[in-house]
């Protein structure tokens, strides 16, 4: 690891040291966080590394470099940037409608009656989803755990949630997921509302079935091998299981936080049955900082290229119908972003004004995060990307993420 140079990058460096500071004293002293590690790098040259608190419970190693976590929805970038590549080579169009390469949905409708014990009734669709609609939620598909809709229930009487651990290491693999999926009338028409859903698993499966690979297999062979990026995968091997972090739940203010998944025992440890491309990986901060900063290039990593420069222009911008925001189309009661001033390109989310939003940043700043309080974001303006690391779900039970990006921010100069 180079040394960080935080003063020759821009940065004020007593101010950045705020940052450690305030997250021991906020949240690992409070026991509100088990860990927590923040990396951030500008013009191309780490800025800043810093990692506090245990890997497992009941041992004093702390986390460090090589600390494998599980990142959950930061995902869902990755499978977005794979999709792309194979739009770039002329094999799929954001227009193709999704039918085309799944036709398992070819006779979808949108929800009209049903639910809770009766069967559903459901409506023609006047447009087909498009691949727009699963890169940027506007399919009308939904996640079992948001608890809203008849329909959402009838995600958890399936396997169609790819939300929880269990679903991913159960009997159904990808294409079982999609014909369950398909069985479930939409929440609504695609591309008229904005809902945080199992869009990117589905996008898994297109990508699966153009190129031919098992999504695993596509990912490490186009995206991971090519971003030196060793620690990346939907599964830890033998090799390094004694890297992988605990990873804890929040329960309520009387009990606190519970232990999710152990790391010495973790389902992450064998294969998954489901290769979800919207939550299942796990990462290194050192391997998705190799990500970002491929993506804050431009979609290129040294002499490698991932993407187009274009194709990366076009990927964040902002594509919901209208040029609205996430406040005045969303339907999803749980995503990994504030709403006000935020839109949504192919598989981030990006500020439009960060005067609505309330948070010091930039326009066309780019970002998401997972479930398990892992976030990053690209800001092209400044040169600079932020990838931080701990382990504790629900994501949005604290505000870290906007806290983070304000302490962040006051300490360039």
């Amino acid at each position: 690891m180079p040394t960080p140079r935080p003063e020759t990058l821009g940065f004020n460096a007593g101010r950045l040291s705020r940052l450690d500071t305030f997250l021991k004293t906020r949240y690992l002293d409070s026991g509100r966080l088990p860990h927590a590690q923040i990396l951030i790098s500008r013009h191309g040259e780490l800025a800043h590394f810093s990692s506090q608190g245990p890997a497992r419970e009941g041992s004093s190693r702390p986390i460090d470099e090589g600390s494998i976590f599980r990142i959950a929805s930061m995902t869902k970038p990755v499978t977005s940037v794979a999709f792309m590549q194979l739009l770039e080579q002329g094999k799929v169009a954001l227009d193709t409608p999704v039918q085309a390469v799944l036709p398992e949905f070819s006779d979808v409708g949108v929800y009209a009656a049903g639910g809770a014990g009766v069967p559903f009734m459901s409506k023609p669709l006047a447009e087909p989803m498009r691949m727009l609609d699963l890169l940027r939620h506007t399919s009308g598909l939904t996640y079992g755990f948001q608890n809203r809709t008849n329909i959402d229930a009838a995600y958890r009487e399936t396997r169609s949630n790819a939300g929880p651990v269990e679903n991913w290491h159960g009997a159904a693999d990808l294409d079982t997921f999609i014909r369950d999926l398909a069985t479930v009338p939409l929440e609504f028409v695609p591309g008229t509302a904005w809902n945080y859903s199992v869009s990117t698993d589905v996008l898994g499966a297109v990508v699966q079935r153009i190129s031919g690979q098992p999504l695993d297999q596509y990912l490490a062979e186009h995206i991971f091998k090519p971003l030196a990026m060793p620690d990346t995968a939907f599964w830890v091997p033998p090799e390094k299981a004694g890297r992988l972090t605990d990873c804890y739940a929040w329960v309520d203010p009387k009990v606190g936080r519970l232990m999710y998944d152990r790391g010495e025992d973790s389902v992450w440890l064998t294969p998954p049955t489901l290769v979800s491309g919207g939550g299942g990986l796990v990462s290194t901060a050192l391997d998705y900082h190799r990500f970002c900063q491929m993506l804050q290039n431009g979609g290129v990593l040294g002499d490698v290229r991932i993407l187009g420069r274009k194709t990366l222009d076009l990927m964040t911008a902002n594509h919901l119908p209208g040029a609205s925001d996430l406040s005045s189309l969303s339907r999803s009661m749980f995503s990994e972003t504030q709403n006000a001033g935020i839109g949504f390109g192919l598989g981030f989310a990006v500020t439009q004004d960060p005067a609505r939003a309330m948070i010091p940043g930039s326009v066309g700043e780019f970002y998401w995060g997972g479930m398990f309080t892992t976030s990053f974001f690209v800001d092209p303006v400044e040169d600079l990307h932020v990838v931080f690391m701990t382990q504790l779900s629900p994501s949005l039970l604290y505000p870290i993420r906007r806290e983070i990006k304000t302490l962040v921010y006051s300490a360039l100069i």
